[in-house]
């Protein structure tokens, strides 16, 4: 551990932007994906000629239609960028890989701004035909569903509902807890211009909507949509006078001790959110009692469940009466969560949302979904099942 954690302060943030997001837009993803970043270089007060680096996730080569909207030689084309370092990758510490990456590359001083940038095209590619119509869209089975497909789990929420049940099982984890987590997310979206749903949502609701993968419900799930998020890392000295406060990336949690995989861990009940999380705080001087809000991965509610704990806001076993009744994880609470409604309720960007959330609310720009506590340190969970990433933002 080194005072100024792994880049000794070196690597920033100094812009983010987002896309119209929404279902079935109809736009296509290269549209969305130059949307969301030419909104992010202007948040940050540069020009396309400034940037001389481009990071992605998750690169080519996706077999899933929608789960790429563009790759980064596509977006370096689209914006005529020259490039003095670049990555495109989908082996990574989650979707937040790349936004790591970029902070290792300017801090080597590879380049002075780096565009970071996730698009999905989710919803429009499903279409009418559903999730089903888009898995293996390139043939071959892939890898673990060799040996899962066979018995009827083709879906993540297949995977991960049995590490849940044994959760439960273990520690009593409750339906109303995880519920706690959906509801907190919808009251949150309802703040959220952008979110998909906005209507709320109660206790009564939750607990009757149907069964996806038992204990995990409808509500329990991510919402597929379209749209992108952007943010520019800086190497700090190039940050000099722009127009925005930088945010310092204090710390990252890039850690893998276990395999990476659903449900081969010594202990099921944790996941590779636990790894990320320990390599986050053994890299720097701050504690979770720092942490003013939280962007934690909810591709489904109980990953941020073990991102809770994983992190150290409770101890292991104890998430569930960590978030229960919602109010300790409310905008009002001592850990806001998800405030822009997650991927839950706000719509499934995919993990980069989180970090772009995570510095529109340090820059105190949330508009009525604004934690009133002002926070200066955000932490960033992202993935959480096989493979997953952290990063931790400061406003010093």
């Amino acid at each position: 551990m080194t005072r100024g954690g792994p880049f000794e302060g070196r690597a920033v943030l100094t812009g983010a932007g987002k896309s119209q997001v929404g279902r079935k837009l109809g736009r296509t993803g290269l549209d969305l994906t130059v949307e969301a970043c030419l909104r992010a270089i202007a948040d940050a007060g540069l020009t396309p000629g400034d940037i001389d680096g481009v990071a992605s996730y998750p690169g080519p080569g996706v077999p899933d239609k929608g789960f790429s909207g563009a790759t980064t030689h596509e977006l370096r084309g689209a914006l005529g960028l020259r490039s003095r370092w670049y990555t495109s990758s989908t082996e990574t510490a989650g979707q937040i890989g790349p936004a790591i990456e970029a902070c290792m590359a300017v801090a080597c001083g590879l380049a002075d701004h780096v565009l970071v940038f996730r698009s999905v095209w989710e919803s429009t590619a499903q279409a009418s035909g559903g999730r089903a119509s888009v898995l293996f869209s390139g043939g071959r089975v892939p890898g673990h569903l060799e040996y899962m497909g066979p018995f009827g789990a083709l879906s993540a929420a297949n995977w991960l509902a049995m590490p849940a049940q044994r959760y439960m099982h273990d520690h009593g984890l409750t339906r109303e807890q995880l519920g706690a987590i959906a509801i907190n997310a919808r009251r949150n979206a309802g703040l959220n211009p952008d979110a998909i749903f906005r209507d709320p949502l109660t206790m009564e609701e939750y607990l009757g909507s149907r069964m996806i993968s038992e204990p995990l419900c409808l509500f329990d799930c991510d919402i597929p949509c379209d749209g992108a998020t952007a943010v520019i890392v800086s190497r700090r000295e190039a940050a000099a006078g722009l127009p925005r406060h930088p945010l310092t990336v204090e710390s990252v949690g890039t850690g893998m001790f276990e395999r990476a995989t659903w449900d081969q861990r010594v202990d099921v009940t944790t996941m590779a959110a636990h790894d990320a999380a320990a390599t986050l705080w053994d890299r720097t001087e701050l504690r979770p009692s720092d942490v003013g809000v939280a962007q934690l991965y909810d591709g489904f509610s109980f990953l941020t469940v073990i991102w809770l704990e994983a992190l150290g806001f409770c101890d292991h076993g104890k998430a569930g009466s960590f978030v229960e009744g919602g109010e300790r994880i409310s905008l009002h609470g001592e850990l806001p969560l998800n405030t822009s409604g997650g991927q839950l309720s706000g719509g499934r960007l995919h993990g980069m949302g989180f970090l772009h959330e995570a510095c529109v609310q340090l820059w105190g720009e949330a508009g009525e979904r604004q934690t009133p506590l002002h926070p200066d340190v955000a932490v960033v969970g992202v993935g959480g099942g096989p493979v997953a990433g952290a990063m931790l933002l400061s406003t010093r």
